[in-house]
């Protein structure tokens, strides 16, 4: 075989679809032309082939419905940063739960979160817990 006729088929081959691997066995074969993937590659890359073929088609973007729980209003609980980290805390603060029960609050090294409940030892409910955790998500990712 010659070379003309190896880049015209392997030109037919790949615009059938074919990838560089299946295009490798053919050659090998049916025609006896051993090629590395590196030379049938270099070859492909000089011959006319419509390359935008192989490529997966673009997913239609999809119109996001507005969730109730991806726009909260505004919190009432309130969520600080200490400037100075309490030792043994990667990040700490204070916090004031919509309850009006207020906590100080620390990362560990670990990345576990703790409340150590202040003042009068009110405890906040399961509720002010799960706003906590957003609100201090948020007040971090603006941190970073």
């Amino acid at each position: 075989m010659e070379t003309t006729e190896r880049d015209q088929l392997i030109g037919r081959l790949l615009q059938e679809g074919n990838t560089l691997s299946d295009v490798q066995k053919v050659l090998e074969e049916e025609h006896g032309v051993k090629l590395t993937y590196m030379e049938l590659r270099l070859i492909s890359s000089e011959l006319e082939v419509n390359w935008s073929a192989f490529d997966p088609p673009e997913p239609k973007p999809v119109e996001a419905e507005p969730d109730v729980l991806d726009a909260p209003g505004p919190s009432k609980t309130t969520v600080t940063v200490s400037k100075i980290q309490r030792p043994g805390a990667v990040a700490s603060g204070d916090v004031t739960f919509a309850s009006g029960a207020t906590a100080e609050w620390h990362f560990d090294a670990m990345g576990r979160l703790s409340l150590d409940p202040t003042g009068s030892g009110e405890r906040p409910t399961e509720e002010d817990v799960q706003e906590f955790q957003v609100e201090l998500q948020t007040v971090m990712q603006g941190k970073m």
